[in-house]
C-alpha cells in the first residue's frame, strides 16, 4: 500500500492531480466541441476561456495535492496554501472575466442585427460601458478578497468599513477628478449624450466618437489625429453632434458671385450635378441667392446626404463642378471688381 502522507505520495498525488487537471481541460474541450455543432459560440467560448479554465483547474489541483499528503504536515505548508488560495481567487476572476466579457460581445453583435443607426450606437456605448464596469467590478472584488485573505489586512479593513466616517472618506474620492470621470462616464452611456460612432465637433475639431472608456473618450479626427478628451468635458460643455437622432444630414455650399449670374440656369445645372451624384439622398436640395453685400450676391447650394461623409463629398463635387461650369459657360457670373474712374 502506498503512504500517502510520505514525499513519495506526493509526488504520485502531484502527478495524479496535473493528469486530473489536464482531464478538465479536455473534457471542456471534447463538451464544447459536441455542443458547438449546434451552437457555434461554445467553440469561441472554449478557446476565449481555455487558459483561464486549464489555469484555475492546475491550481485547485495542486492544493488538493499538498493538502492531503505530507507538505500539508509541514511548518511551510499555511504559506504555501495562502498563495494557492490567493492563485485560485485570482484565476477564478480572470475565468469570470473572460465569460462574461464573451457574453456582452456576444450580446453586442445580435444588437448589430437588431438595431442599426442612433440606435445602434446607444445601444453599443450602453453594452461597452457595462461591460467594463463589470470586469472592472469582478477585479476589484478579487483583489478584495485576496487582501482580506490576510488577517492582518481582514481585521484592518473591517473596522474601516464598520467606521462612521467612511461616508466622509468616499464622498472626498469622489470629488477627485479621476472618480468625477468615472462618474461621467457612466452619466454619458445612460444619458445617451454620445455614443460611438458619432460625428461630433469639438473646439473646431471635426470627428467620430472611437471609444468610450470610463475615464476618457477617443475622438477619431478626420486627418487620423486622436483627441484623448476627459468624460467630464461632454457633460460640462456644448458638443456639436451631427447624428444624434440620424446619420441623415443637410449641408450647404456658398458662392460669391457677380450680380449678373443666371440664377436660373444655375439652378438646371446644379440640378443635373446632383442627380448624377451617387452621394445625393434625394432628400432635400435647393439654390437661393441669400446675401447680397460688397458689390457680390451669396448664392447658397442646399444638399442632403445619408452621412456626413457623402455630405462631404457631395458638397466639394457641387462646388468644384458649379465653378467650372460658370467658367466655361457663364464667366460674367464670376466675382469682379468694379472700379469707375472719373476725369
Amino acid at each position: 500500500m502506498l503512504d500517502w502522507t510520505s514525499w513519495t505520495g506526493t509526488v504520485v498525488a502531484v502527478v495524479i492531480a496535473l493528469a486530473a487537471a489536464v482531464a478538465a481541460v479536455l473534457a471542456l474541450r471534447t463538451i464544447t466541441s459536441l455542443l458547438s455543432r449546434r451552437a457555434r459560440w461554445m467553440r469561441d467560448l472554449d478557446r476565449r476561456a481555455r487558459r483561464a479554465w486549464a489555469m484555475v483547474c492546475l491550481v485547485v489541483a495542486l492544493w488538493i495535492a499538498g493538502a492531503t499528503t505530507q507538505p500539508a504536515r509541514e511548518e511551510w505548508w499555511p504559506g504555501v496554501s495562502h498563495l494557492l488560495l490567493i492563485g485560485t481567487i485570482l484565476s477564478g476572476a480572470w475565468l469570470l472575466g473572460t465569460v462574461v466579457s464573451f457574453a456582452f460581445e456576444g450580446l453586442l453583435t445580435r444588437e448589430k442585427v437588431t438595431f442599426s443607426g442612433a440606435d445602434l450606437r446607444r445601444r453599443r456605448t450602453q453594452i461597452l460601458i457595462i461591460q467594463r464596469l463589470t470586469v472592472v467590478l469582478i477585479a476589484v472584488m478579487a483583489v478584495g478578497m485576496a487582501l482580506f485573505s490576510f488577517p492582518a489586512l481582514r481585521v484592518v479593513g473591517t473596522s474601516v468599513l464598520a467606521s462612521a466616517g467612511i461616508v466622509s472618506v468616499i464622498a472626498g474620492l469622489a470629488a477627485q477628478s479621476i472618480f468625477g470621470n468615472l462618474i461621467a462616464g457612466i452619466q454619458i452611456a445612460f444619458t445617451d449624450s454620445i455614443r460611438v460612432g458619432d460625428v461630433v465637433v469639438i473646439d473646431e475639431q471635426f470627428g467620430r466618437i472611437g471609444e468610450i472608456n470610463l475615464s476618457y473618450v477617443v475622438v477619431y479626427v478626420w486627418d487620423e489625429r486622436r483627441l484623448i478628451i476627459p468624460c467630464s468635458y461632454f457633460t460640462t460643455n456644448v458638443i456639436e453632434t451631427w447624428t444624434r437622432r440620424s446619420d441623415a444630414i443637410l449641408g450647404t455650399v456658398y458662392m460669391d458671385l457677380d450680380w449678373r449670374v443666371p440664377m436660373d440656369a444655375v439652378r438646371a445645372r446644379f440640378a443635373e450635378i446632383l442627380a448624377a451624384s451617387e452621394a445625393w439622398d434625394r432628400r432635400s436640395s435647393g439654390a437661393y441667392v441669400t446675401d447680397s453685400q460688397g458689390g457680390f450676391v451669396t448664392v447658397r447650394f442646399t444638399v442632403s446626404a445619408k452621412d456626413s461623409d457623402d455630405l462631404w463629398t457631395l458638397r466639394c463635387a457641387v462646388r468644384e463642378q458649379m465653378m467650372a461650369w460658370l467658367q466655361q459657360e457663364h464667366p460674367d457670373a464670376l466675382p469682379r471688381t468694379r472700379v469707375a474712374l472719373e476725369s
